[in-house]
This record gives C-alpha cells, structure tokens and sequence, in this order.
C-alpha cells in the first residue's frame, strides 16, 4: 500500500508532532500534520473553530484532511488526538505503519499545563485527561501496529524507538547534530530571571517557559495549607482547574471569581477577597495566587499585601502586559474614580510563572495591547526588541511568531534589573513609566474602556514627541516610535479635544511632585531621563502631535 512511512497518533501534548520532524530527518524524507492542515484550510487556529463552528465542524475538517494526507504524502504523518474517533478515519488506517505515542496522566498534564488553547482540556487537566484516555485509548490501540511509550524519554530515544517498532533503516542523521543536548519530553526546562531582593523582601524568580503548572507546588511550599486563586471570570475554566489541581495535591483549595479587566481593580472587589480569605480562614502560612491578566495579578497582589499584613502571593499572568509588566516587580494596586493605582502597595510575588502556552488563545487586540510594554522596554533600554519588532511585525502581532519567546523574555529581563535596583519607585524604576502619564490620563478619561497598551502607545508617542520638542530626542528616534508602534496595529493619536481635562488628571499623577508636572523622555535610544515642569506650550504642542 503507498502512502506515508510512518503515521502517528496519540493524546494531545504527547510530542508527535516533535518526534514526527526528528523522524523525518532520520528517514529523509517530508514530515506533514493534519492538524496544520486544517488550520490552512480553515484560516483560523483551532480553538477558534471550536467555539465558532463547534466540534462536529472541526472533525469534518479533520477527516478531510487525513483523507487527503493518507493519499499524497509519502513521508511522516501525524495526526491530531481525536482524529481516531471517527470511524471512517480509523478504516482508512488499515494498512499503514500507525505508531501509537503513550504517556501517563501525570506526565500529560505536566506537558499540557495551562494551555487554554486545548479546547478539551479546559476544566481539571487530569480528571479531563482520565476521561478522554478512557473514551480513545483502546481507538489508538487498535489502530496501532505498535505502541512506543514517551514518558521519560527524550525525543531522540522516541524517534529511535518508533524506527524499531516498524523496523524501519535510517536514511540520514536528523535534525540532531551529533552530541547536542538532549531535551527531556517531560519538561523542558524553562528561562529563570532573577529578581534581587531589597528593604527586607526576598528574592523570587520569574519562569518563562511551557508546561510550567508542576512548578506551582514548589513555590507554594510545604508550609501552606490553604491556597486561594483569584482569576477573572473570562478564565473561569483555567482558574478551576488550577484550583483543582492544587486540591488534588492536598492544599485546602478555593477559587474567588473576579470581574474581567479593570473592573476587578476596586476597594469593592478587593473587600470581597477578605471577606473570602476571612471565611476560609486564612493564616500568614497560606498563599494566594494570582491567575490571568495585568489587572487580576495587580488585585491579587494588593489583597496579598493587605491580609494580615502581608501574606506570600504567586503571579500566574496570561496575556502579555501581564507578563512583562504587572506581574513582575511587586507593584500592586487598585483604581479610584480619581485615577489609576493611587490606592497600593510594594509587594513582590514569591515567584511569577509565565507559560506562553496561555497566549496561545489570546484574542489579537490584547496581544497586540501587551506589545507596547514590550516595545516600552526597547526604547528605554534595549534596542534589540526594536530590531526584532521591525524584523517581522506581523510576527510579533502573535504568540506563534518567530521571535515571541525572545520579545517576552527580554522586555522581563529589562525590568527585572531595573525593579531589582529599586523596589519602591524612589529613583531608576520611574523609567518604567515611559508613556505612561498621558497612558494612564486617557484610561481614566475613557473610564478604563481602553486597553491599557493601546494607551500606553499614543503616550509613548506623546512623550517622544515632547522629548523631541524640549532638545532632548533626535527626529529619526522620535518618528521611529510611530513606525514601529503602527507596525504592529498599536494607536498613534487621542481626540485632540480632551487636553484640559488629561492635564488635570495628570496633575495628581503618582510621579508628580506638588504641583509640577514630571515626565519621562529619552535623551536618545535606551536613554531615558526625568523632564520636569515642561512649559505648558511645548506640552500643548507635542499633544497636538497625537491629536486626532
């Protein structure tokens, strides 16, 4: 029978589609995944297709393209996890060489974690993943001309095993060169940033990284008995999962519920976390833990900082402002209706866990909204974000660009040295406000309505702008902020009409002083300085620069 050389299925998470390229290298030959191909035909990532034209649609999809990739490729194919659910499917894999890649639950939800982009995976990780395995795994099997296990298994040692299954001769050398380290399939191990302690804080670790909810009992500790996860309703399903996961393990476990976005940012919403944590009974041992985005790990922080004084608190952010920003650094806070985070307190995290993997599902506006703390930090202090940006920015528009990984950790690594230097704000750390004054004058002005990072961008823009106009910043530096930012979708412009009211807002600003204005502008690329007390015609004219 022609037709691929090897054709692998399994759960999903299990590494096919890692095995299935280091295959393809050893048998030189081409590597193909249905699951891409109904991506392509469809236009749209997976999760999307569910929740636009549910499951029944998506399988249409996918049994089409197993059709089609049994009859063409000739190669290593692999297949999605439920592509053997349909009975047509499972007929037309009589004949070929199926591999069926096996892992245990424990090993599944390691490698999984907090990806919200599985979309039958959305509740409790490993009750869901018992149910699904119960409900297919006797469809691999059958399936299967063999079954080659990966659990502890490097993806070298998992390729090689597929070879002898099917005993099948290697072609050529794979991907691998000789010697390289090897990954672990169980965890790769992901980019730890230190975060230095001071005035008496301890030091913590930002993780960067997949799979990482298996490190979220180590920072907990042994100490903690009850741990409370706060999550915004749109990740009601992520947050119980967590929650659950953690029950599973032995901690006293609950769940409060905030409302989404900037709406969970009040004295209301934070009275009704003590009152939960006051119910429950919680002690100084016990932790709370922060799951969602810049907002939720802000409330989580603050209400962390307020309970008994201070009690210890792990960041799980999910988008990408509050990987790069909110969550790093130990600033918490909440609004009022005079203005943004004028109610807080300095309470770094016992450790932050950034799993790319819960960007995978982020809607493209906020995505989008994080990049401009991202290209923050390549104006301030590293330029290479710029580059990277401008490289690819259709790239950087998504969590499955090239350079995503990088962006994000470098943007952390710039405020993890600059945080590290000055907890409280009282000096360096005022850079980290770049844009920021008009930003947080224009979220206030739209009763917080606007994305933080759209914001952020047209006061960026602002203050180069008004750098540009007080001596301070050459023209190329300046107009490069508008390119790039409108490079990647961000806003360049506000109403124009709104400008007495932004300077009264931004008057009671946190980095004001009495009644003179201060902000922050570039002495030149990764040169940022404190302008004070601009004279309000240049700061009248670098508004106009943005008014739309």
């Amino acid at each position: 029978m022609s037709g691929p050389l090897v054709v692998l299925v399994g759960p999903m998470g299990v590494g096919k589609s890692t095995v299935g390229e280091l295959l393809a290298g050893l048998l030189s030959t081409g590597y193909r995944d249905t699951d891409a191909d109904v991506v392509a035909a469809a236009g749209k990532p997976i999760p999307e297709i569910f929740f636009d034209e549910g499951e029944e649609h998506f399988r249409t999809l996918e049994r089409q393209a197993v059709h089609t990739a049994l009859a063409e490729h000739t190669g290593v194919l692999s297949l999605g996890g439920g592509a053997v659910l349909d009975d047509t499917t499972r007929a037309l894999l009589a004949g070929h060489p199926v591999v069926y890649l096996s892992m245990d639950v424990e090993e599944a939800v390691r490698r999984v974690g907090l990806n919200t982009a599985r979309p039958l995976l959305a509740v409790n990780p490993r009750r869901q993943w018992r149910e699904l395995m119960e409900a297919r795994r006797h469809l691999y099997t059958e399936v299967a001309r063999a079954t080659v296990a990966t659990d502890g298994r490097t993806p070298e040692e998992v390729a090689h095993a597929v070879l002898d299954a099917l005993e099948l001769p290697e072609r050529g050398d794979g991907p691998a060169a000789p010697g390289q380290e090897k990954t672990r399939m169980t965890e790769q191990a992901p980019i730890r940033i230190p975060i230095a302690g001071s005035a008496g804080t301890e030091p913590y670790e930002v993780l960067v990284g997949r799979q990482l909810l298996g490190e979220l009992p180590t920072l907990i500790g042994d100490r903690a008995k009850r741990v409370a996860v706060l999550h915004p309703e749109a990740l009601a399903e992520t947050g119980e999962a967590v929650r659950q996961d953690l029950a599973d393990q032995g901690y006293e476990a609950i769940a409060i519920q905030l409302p989404n976005a900037e709406e969970a940012k009040t004295a209301e919403v934070a009275a009704y976390c003590w009152k939960a944590l006051g119910q429950t009974g919680f002690t100084r041992t016990d932790v709370i833990v922060g799951v969602g985005g810049g907002a939720t790990t802000d409330v989580a922080g603050f209400v962390a900082a307020t309970w008994l004084r201070g009690v210890r608190w792990i960041a799980v952010p999910t988008t990408v402002l509050g990987m790069v920003d909110a969550a790093v650094g130990g600033k918490t806070g909440i609004n009022t209706a005079e203005g943004k985070n004028l109610v807080g307190a300095f309470h770094p995290p016992a450790g932050v866990l950034c799993d790319l993997a819960a960007l995978d599902s982020l809607p493209v506006h906020d995505y989008v909204s994080g990049m401009a703390e991202v290209i923050k930090a390549g104006f301030i202090a590293d330029p290479v974000i710029l580059d990277l940006v401008e490289a690819d920015p259709e790239g950087a528009r998504t969590p499955t660009g090239a350079h995503t990984a990088e962006l994000i950790e470098r943007a952390i690594r710039v405020k993890a040295e600059v945080v590290s230097g000055d907890l409280k704000e009282s000096g360096p750390r005022e850079v980290l406000n770049y844009g920021h004054t008009l930003a947080h004058a224009i979220e206030k002005n739209e009763r917080y309505k606007w994305r933080h990072g759209a914001a952020v961008s047209v006061g960026m823009v602002f203050a180069a702008e008004l750098g540009r106009l007080a001596g301070r910043l050459d023209d190329a530096t300046a107009d490069r902020h508008r390119t790039v930012l409108a490079s990647v979708g961000l806003p360049l412009t506000y109403r124009g009409d709104q400008w007495p009211r932004l300077l009264e807002t931004m008057k009671v600003d946190k980095k004001s002083r009495g009644d003179l204005l201060r902000f922050i502008v570039l002495d030149g690329l990764a040169k940022p300085t404190v302008l004070e007390g601009p004279d309000p015609a240049v700061l009248l004219a670098a508004y106009g620069e943005v008014s739309a």
